[in-house]
């Protein structure tokens, strides 16, 4: 098993996140798959962690079961002490719009819906209040103030990950979570577009976890985490 490392004022620092023994196994009998084997590891507050592995190595339903967005066969998540999939389909799905940002390789923005609209919606499906004074630092970080009354269909590529992106990050979350972000996009507005998310991770302090197959992205992160067959086969520390 392969845990994150803890350092920081007293030699200790803030776990945000931990994943013990996670399996997941799809089908049953000769059809059985186990996408997750006894996965374990912690993060720390404010880490930027890559994880890299083949196509069906696992890393995306790690993801997702991190997410709330599915259950594991066994095993927990517990994110700022909350154990994730002990809790009920209504809490389940508070812990999803409050502590989770999630990011795509598709941006899957409400075509109908402008960016400022798409931007707010997670916080406006909470039934919380826009904070207004984030939205605008977000437009601005994200150069899309001029943008922010313009549909999906008026923008390019790039403008429309940007627009996920403050999405993501406008309930505040514990976690960001980004499944290949850069998948659809030319590699000039890879790189804008990794900058970008390393920015507002360190501004506002976010812990990122990203899939990422691209090796330049991943060595950009503070650790690498390797899956193959459903396993941690390596967990690398690249800046501390």
């Amino acid at each position: 098993m392969c845990y994150g490392y803890n350092r920081g004022k007293g030699g200790k620092k803030m776990k945000i996140l931990e994943v013990k023994n996670l399996t997941k196994i799809y089908g049953t009998g000769e059809n059985e798959v186990k996408a997750l084997d006894h996965v374990s590891f912690s993060v720390e507050k404010g880490e930027f962690i890559a994880i890299v592995g083949s196509s069906g190595s696992g890393k995306s339903t790690l993801l997702h079961l991190i997410g709330g967005v599915d259950k594991p066969t066994s095993g927990e998540v517990i994110v700022n002490g909350i154990n994730v999939y002990q809790q009920n389909e209504e809490q389940l799905a508070i812990f999803r719009r409050r502590e989770v940002g999630l990011i795509y390789q598709f941006y899957n923005l409400i075509p109908v819906l402008t960016v400022e609209e798409n931007m707010t919606l997670p916080v406006l499906l909470d039934n919380q209040k826009v904070n207004s004074v984030r939205l605008e630092e977000l437009l601005k970080i994200l150069d899309l103030t001029n943008r922010k009354n313009h549909l999906p269909k008026e923008l390019s590529g790039g403008q429309q990950q940007r627009v996920s992106i403050g999405r993501a990050l406008m309930n505040a979350p514990s976690l960001v979570l980004a499944d290949e972000p850069t998948g659809n996009l030319d590699s000039k507005n890879s790189k804008e577009i990794i900058d970008l998310l390393k920015i507002t991770q360190q501004k506002y302090k976010q812990t990122l976890i990203m899939i990422t197959h691209d090796e330049r992205i991943a060595m950009q992160a503070d650790r690498v985490i390797v899956i193959e067959d459903g396993q941690i086969k390596k967990d690398e520390v690249l800046k501390k």
